[in-house]
């Protein structure tokens, strides 16, 4: 019998799976909707809202079932730091994507979807589970926000700023 820890993990992988399969679902579905109906002259304009309504529910999945037992009650702090790796794990698939087609000179649209859609999903995704089991959904992420909290308490605020007097000579 496998130890509870390596079952765990791999119910959880399963769990980040079907959700991303769900949202990948979406995001065609989404896509595919407003191209034919609402922007029948505008495929970035559908990719764009495909990809936003995609991710709201990538992050509802894998906030109220792949890490249900991890989350805290700050929602908007997970809702920005998800919204973060998402774009980070973007701009690694995007990444492999440019190599490939610029550096390398691979500018087939096989390359360009094996770079893409292959090389740079498989990256992107590992980047975005390790980033949301340590640091959206685990304890890096409160760290972070914690740390940023403080320093934008250091800063001046807008209130003080008007009853400081300036400097002799700034004036």
């Amino acid at each position: 019998m496998p130890p509870a820890r390596f079952t765990h993990s791999l119910a959880r992988l399963a769990s980040f799976g079907t959700v991303g399969v769900l949202a990948f679902v979406v995001d065609l579905g989404v896509y595919n909707l407003l191209r034919s109906t609402v922007f029948t002259d505008g495929p970035i304009w559908s990719k764009v809202f495909s990809v936003a309504v995609a991710t709201c529910v990538a992050w509802i999945g894998n906030r109220y079932l792949t890490f249900r037992k991890e989350r805290s009650e700050n929602a908007v702090r997970e809702g920005i730091l998800f919204a973060v790796a998402n774009v980070l794990g973007l701009l690694i698939a995007s990444a492999c994507l440019f190599v490939s087609h610029y550096v390398l000179g691979y500018t087939s649209q096989l390359a360009d979807n094996i770079a893409g859609n292959g090389v740079g999903l498989v990256l992107g995704t590992a980047f975005r589970f390790a980033a949301y089991r340590l640091v959206v959904f685990g304890p890096l992420g409160e760290r972070l926000m914690n740390r940023s909290r403080r320093a934008f308490d250091d800063l001046p605020q807008p209130s003080t700023l008007a009853t400081t007097p300036l400097p002799e000579g700034s004036r």
